[in-house]
């Protein structure tokens, strides 16, 4: 097997071109026999499997920089680098990332895992590089997705990598299929000539001699300009970004390697800003991903031979997003005024099946969350009642807008944070522990965390019903069996769910269940806790806390967040005694399964109990 010849991408220079072909096919099958057994990121990987390989071809990395736009379709990257032995170790816990991660290998430049930011990042690389010694000069070249044009970050970065005229390259992947039929021979004839050398050293002598003999501003040179430009914009559908100052080339057939290496070669030694738009298919080389590309998008385990799940999920307790799926098409049933948005992610945030019965009130934005946020206030402020549901780590991006468009305006936009806390195998880009910390200080906004489906479904239809900006966080996980009693919503206002003497034990959200179970192991040993659920993080029932403060000697607090800035600093701000905080430390959560982070974390029922009686011998 070729596969087994490659080491680094040195060893990839060593296979003539015509062998490329079958090393693609060999990487595809090693992708999906691991990701079979891992899950991961499956379908965009394996359609981008030539594209990597042909960079690697091309370019000279270590010292040439490839930044990864999202990082997801980066597998065929790892195996080339070094990787491939410890391949089968993808996304578990202490193995490879899912994802390029600079602290893993030097190939990977950033520890990369949202959208639109690789344009932006490789013009820093391109004008670093000018300020260097010259025997660190390198190439840069960045890869990004069509779904990266859907965030303004991605547009930001073009429009000044355009203006600077610095050497980098863009490369664009799509994989819609109307773009399909621009992929023929005249367009790879065209994209062939325009890349030639002969073709550009002559561009640049026309326009030299052009500028020498004509006075500045002439007809002639405007002319000849304008024929290029019309020329290209008769074929070629990239005609926006010459506009923004680069040289497009493509489309081109991102599977077809005899002409995606020649012609990256002609194009990586043209001076300037330079775009390359490939098509490819999504899911390419293996049928059901293929057929199925949404779903294999970010898979679990699978069959091979059927492309089956292997976890049953028939008698799975529902998942928070399930819960909240199914409450709020419920909602909108009677409710007319529910609007629900999402950043790209209607199947990973529930919203599937709203879109499917109430498709004039889905909105699928892109990947724009800050636009998102904008948008529902506009709406808000129309008198209707929009939902956006998003993941905890992604609506980082959007915080500007929550402050300014949202919470300053007083309007009834409702955040459902998906994945809040340890989200488990995508890794530190993704795990959403920042929530808590960076939305409790803006005014205006409510803030709550359910302990269970229940108080979910509650949740969110006391949100749909008060007239503020309201932010409900829950974990990626199942529902727990509930056993504990839901009493009715009041703003700012906690339960207390078990009386005791010794000590209390405030829980948040998806803590709740572990706080309980963890008492029922400390009573073993005579301990009898106070246990309140404080369902908000703001407003907070000031009252009983401070009421609890004055009956009790110790406080422990119990959250799935970032302790800096978290929940429990939240309550250190209005009681005067000293608490005893559990939850996540102040540092980025490595991958791996969620219920061995929350073990390593000490956030089990057994880690509380055994944190508390450390706490209680040493006091």
């Amino acid at each position: 097997m070729l596969l087994e010849k490659i080491n680094n991408p040195g060893d990839l220079k060593k296979l003539k071109e015509q062998e490329l072909p079958e090393l693609a096919r060999e990487i595809r099958q090693r992708i999906i026999e691991v990701v079979s057994q891992t899950g991961g990121h499956l379908a965009s990987s394996l359609g981008a499997v030539e594209l990597i390989i042909a960079l690697h071809y091309c370019l000279d990395a270590p010292m040439d920089k490839i930044i990864f736009d999202v990082g997801h379709q980066a597998y065929a990257h790892k195996i080339l680098t070094g990787r491939n032995k410890d391949f089968l170790s993808l996304r578990q816990y202490q193995g490879i990332s899912g994802f390029p991660s600079k602290d893993e290998s030097i190939y990977d430049v950033f520890t990369t895992g949202h959208s639109s930011e690789a344009v932006s990042l490789a013009l820093g690389l391109a004008v670093a590089k000018e300020l260097l010694p010259k025997e660190r000069q390198f190439k840069v070249a960045a890869v990004i997705g069509d779904g990266s044009l859907s965030g303004g970050l991605c547009f930001e970065g073009l429009n000044n990598a355009g203006h600077l005229k610095k050497d980098m390259l863009v490369i664009l992947n799509t994989n819609e299929l109307s773009i399909a039929p621009n992929v023929g021979a005249l367009s790879t004839y065209l994209n062939k000539f325009i890349s030639l050398p002969i073709y550009n050293r002559f561009k640049d002598s026309l326009e030299s001699f052009v500028q020498s003999r004509m006075p500045k501003g002439s007809h002639l040179i405007k002319l000849a300009n304008k024929f290029e430009e019309g020329l290209k914009g008769l074929f070629v559908p990239g005609i926006l970004f010459e506009e923004l100052g680069f040289r497009y080339f493509g489309p081109l057939d991102g599977h077809d390697l005899a002409k995606l290496v020649p012609t990256l070669k002609n194009i990586l030694n043209i001076k300037g800003p330079r775009f390359l738009h490939l098509v490819t298919i999504k899911g390419k080389g293996y049928e059901p991903s293929q057929n199925q590309p949404v779903r294999f998008h970010g898979t679990g385990p699978f069959e091979i031979t059927t492309g089956k799940a292997l976890t049953n999920t028939k008698d799975s307790p529902k998942t928070y997003t399930e819960a909240f799926s199914a409450k709020l098409t419920a909602l909108a049933k009677e409710n007319k005024k529910i609007i629900a948005i999402t950043a790209a992610m209607p199947e990973g945030t529930g919203l599937d099946k709203f879109r499917d019965l109430y498709p004039e009130r889905f909105f699928d934005v892109g990947i724009a969350e800050g636009h998102a946020v904008c948008f529902a206030s506009g709406l808000a402020q129309a008198g209707l009642k929009p939902v956006i549901a998003v993941y905890s780590t992604f609506l980082q991006r959007a915080y500007d807008q929550i402050i300014e468009n949202a919470a300053l305006q007083n309007l009834s936009v409702i955040f459902a944070l998906d994945r809040a806390g340890i989200v488990g195998e995508d890794g530190p880009t993704h795990q959403g522990i920042f929530d808590i910390s960076f939305l409790r200080t803006i005014p205006n906004l409510v803030m709550m965390a359910p302990k269970d489906a229940f108080e979910l479904e509650a949740m969110l239809e006391f949100a749909i019903n008060i007239d503020k900006p309201v932010a409900i966080r829950y974990p990626r996980s199942n529902c727990p069996l509930a056993s504990l009693a839901v009493s009715p919503l009041e703003i700012g206002k906690a339960e207390i769910l078990k009386e005791g003497d010794d000590f209390a034990i405030i829980a948040l959200g998806s803590m709740v269940y572990p706080a309980f179970e963890a008492i029922a192991i400390l009573e073993k040993e005579g301990l009898c806790p106070t246990l309140i659920n404080s369902r908000f993080v703001k407003p907070l029932d000031i009252n009983l806390f401070k009421a609890i403060s004055s009956k009790t000697k110790l406080i422990f607090t119990v959250e799935e967040g970032i302790l800096n800035g978290g929940f429990g600093s939240a309550l250190n701000e209005v009681i005067d005694k000293p608490l005893i905080k559990i939850g996540l430390p102040p540092e980025f959560i490595p991958h791996g399964s969620r219920d061995i982070l929350l073990d390593k974390y000490g956030l089990t029922a057994k880690g509380i109990a055994q944190k508390i009686k450390l706490c209680l011998k040493s006091t």
